[in-house]
């Protein structure tokens, strides 16, 4: 018999806490865990730049994640691990718009290999995916948060513990509830 713990989650909420909009919990399945959320807090209407974290319902599409830092999480996800030059296209003016792109050495872009370990583990969600509109924002992620949970530029970031918890249960059909 298979263990209710094995499936992935239908759905996991996230919402603010009270006092700071930009802290909040994530709950899924009698479990829930602190995030941080954008300086912006969670908004209904968002754009490029705005800090804010998306409200709405959202799946993820798969996990990237530092394979020269870490093996590869259990996950019901597709996985990636991140290159060097993997980056994600934040410019509304381009045609690769809020996607994985390559970069070189000299091109900008958000670079998924960072010193810190925020990006260690990436869910990349399908937030302004089909269709991507240019400036209703991009690298909108589920990440490892900073030690003080300070605020994000948009994403929903957590404690490695959690992500590795959360990722065991994740699928391409569990639902994101932001808001």
């Amino acid at each position: 018999m298979t263990d209710l713990r094995d499936r992935p989650l239908a759905a996991i909420r996230v919402h603010r806490g009270a006092g700071d909009p930009r802290r909040g919990w994530l709950s899924a399945d009698g479990w829930t865990v602190p995030v941080a959320l954008g300086r912006g807090g969670i908004l209904a209407n968002k754009r490029e730049g705005d800090g804010g974290t998306p409200r709405g319902i959202f799946h993820p599409l798969r996990l990237w994640w530092r394979a020269d830092r870490h093996r590869r999480p259990q996950t019901f996800l597709p996985t990636r691990p991140i290159r060097p030059e993997d980056a994600w296209c934040e410019d509304p003016a381009d045609r690769h718009y809020n996607q994985p792109i390559r970069l070189d050495g000299a091109q900008g872009g958000d670079r998924l290999t960072r010193e810190d370990h925020l990006y260690d583990f990436i869910v990349e969600i399908d937030h302004n995916a089909a269709p991507r509109i240019a400036g209703r924002g991009s690298a909108v992620f589920l990440h490892l948060a900073r030690t003080n949970f300070s605020p994000t530029a948009g994403c929903v970031s957590m404690t490695r513990t959690s992500m590795l918890r959360l990722l065991r249960r994740l699928s391409p059909r569990t639902r994101i509830i932001i808001g």
